[in-house]
């Protein structure tokens, strides 16, 4: 079991069988080896830090990053509004770092997850983040999704592309009926042309666009207020469905 350190403002630190070094201070090795979870240390500049089993989402916080990740915010929200399943079959394009196909096979055990990205240097932080997760079920390639899907019967199209409307016609074939088409653009422009080339489609049917904003809250006794720095924009999720073959 990996193990996490934690401090006291709830920052996480990964024990990987060397020294943990905080901001607090530093627990050593053996330490933390011997400690079980819920175990409180003491940092050699006397602050406490408790152990704990690293959870999923520990580790997914911890993966190597080279483009951008879409945030949790966003994936919460594509989860919630496609219905996802154990045993969906899904394909993710582009790759980038790897973060939203290894989110989504934590959530499909029983399915399975094609991800693909035109660049060798994406697939290869997204295949060392695979294997930091320990996760089987994805396969990851090297492929233009433009130029078609590879993959027939599919539950769900995820996109993070340019020009996500070049993908429409491969995923009216590559779709089940009642399969979703869901694309992930930061500019208006990029939903504008989409949306317009899927009212187009004589099989797939726009249903809406959202953006999901996130403002957290601080609490210290009667102190009560919205965090100054807030999560804004990232980015449009667009959901479109096959409704017709």
């Amino acid at each position: 079991m990996v193990r996490i350190v934690v401090d006291g403002r709830g920052r996480k630190y990964l024990f990987q069988d060397k020294d943990v070094h905080t901001k607090d201070g530093f627990v050593k090795k053996e330490v933390v080896a011997q400690a079980e979870a819920g175990d409180v240390l003491e940092t050699n500049l006397g602050k406490t830090m408790t152990v704990l089993d690293a959870s999923f989402l520990d580790l997914y916080k911890k993966i190597k990053r080279g483009a951008q990740v879409i945030p949790l915010k966003d994936v919460g929200a594509l989860v919630a509004e496609v219905g996802l399943t154990p045993d969906w079959t899904v394909v993710d394009a582009g790759a980038g770092s790897g973060a939203l196909c290894c989110f989504l096979a934590h959530l499909v055990p029983k399915g399975k997850i094609y991800t693909f990205d035109v660049r060798e240097d994406h697939l290869k932080i997204v295949q060392h983040n695979i294997e930091f997760l320990e996760l089987k079920n994805i396969t990851a390639k090297l492929h233009d999704i433009y130029t078609g899907i590879p993959v027939k019967n599919v539950d769900l199209i995820t996109l993070d592309v340019p020009e996500p409307w070049k993908v429409i016609k491969h995923a009216e074939g590559a779709l089940r009926v009642g399969g979703w088409l869901v694309s992930y653009s930061p500019c208006v422009p990029q939903v504008g042309d989409f949306v317009d080339a899927v009212k187009e489609s004589s099989s797939l049917s726009f249903f809406k666009t959202i953006e999901i904003l996130q403002r957290d809250w601080e609490f210290h006794k009667r102190k009560q207020r919205p965090m100054t720095q807030q999560i804004g924009h990232s980015g449009f999720l667009t959901f479109c469905r096959k409704m017709r073959k």
